[in-house]
């Protein structure tokens, strides 16, 4: 069983951890966190100018650059803790090796750092809204469970994929192109309104389809589509609770092989 008194008993360890991982990030970088905006933005402009402006892709009436960004600023945050968790026990073997601490800590600490990027990335999003007189309406009280269940399906799998690359490293290598062709799988450069009827009850088990489509609503104002968000959300669950017990089973050979 996971042991929620022991992760609390090391909170100065997951604190050091978490604030370890952005200074690590930043250092020695001449423009430091603005590249929590500055990657997503460029990338929103590409995506504009290729799929909104030459495959004319479908944006339900938005301006395409909202359209994107908004998908964006989760997606990024999802992939980005996805890489992190999965490097996160290799890259402190030595720790694994010479210590004992509860090494839920360490993907746990990956999630929370990106934090900070997800939270910088909030102001374009205010900007935008402000350029496009977009006003939100009462979805943005959604929000925090959208947010959850961002976090959620984030540690779950984070937590799966950094047990697994202790023991195959091919997982690092191959998370690469994976997240890369996830992408696509999520309705970040179209819309799920764009998906075939005959296989929208599989798409939106993805739970970042809810998540994506849940923020496009609560900041644009338009109906909160609950049909997408909650198959996801119970999906989100499972990786989660799936996520720690099996980090948990694969913990005690994570000293051996790391």
């Amino acid at each position: 069983m996971v042991d929620l008194k022991e992760l609390w008993k090391y909170k100065d360890l997951l604190y050091f951890l978490t604030l370890r991982g952005i200074k690590a990030r930043y250092a020695q970088s001449v423009l430091g966190v603005s590249w929590a905006i500055i990657q997503p933005l460029f990338t929103t402009i590409v995506f504009t100018i290729v799929f909104g402006g030459l495959a004319k892709v479908d944006s339900d009436g938005m301006p395409y650059l909202l359209f994107s960004y908004l998908a964006l600023w989760p997606w990024n945050y999802f992939s980005g803790t996805l890489t992190e968790s999965a490097n996160s026990l290799i890259q402190n073997a030595n720790m694994i090796t010479k210590v004992y601490f509860p090494r839920m800590v360490l993907p746990l600490s990956s999630v929370l750092s990106k934090l900070l990027d997800f939270i910088i990335s909030f102001v374009v999003v205010i900007g935008m809204l402000i350029y496009f007189k977009q006003m939100p309406g009462w979805g943005i009280m959604v929000l925090p469970i959208l947010t959850l269940q961002l976090l959620m399906c984030s540690l779950g799998v984070g937590m799966v994929l950094s047990a697994m690359a202790v023991k195959y490293r091919d997982v690092k290598h191959a998370l690469t192109f994976v997240v890369q062709i996830l992408l696509y799988a999520a309705p970040v450069v179209y819309s799920t309104s764009a998906i075939p009827e005959a296989y929208l009850d599989w798409y939106i088990l993805n739970p970042m389809v809810g998540v994506i489509e849940g923020y496009r609503a609560a900041f644009l104002d338009r109906p909160m589509p609950w049909e997408w968000i909650w198959p996801g959300s119970l999906v989100s669950i499972v990786l989660f609770v799936f996520g720690m017990f099996y980090f948990r089973k694969m913990e005690r050979t994570f000293a051996d092989v790391a």
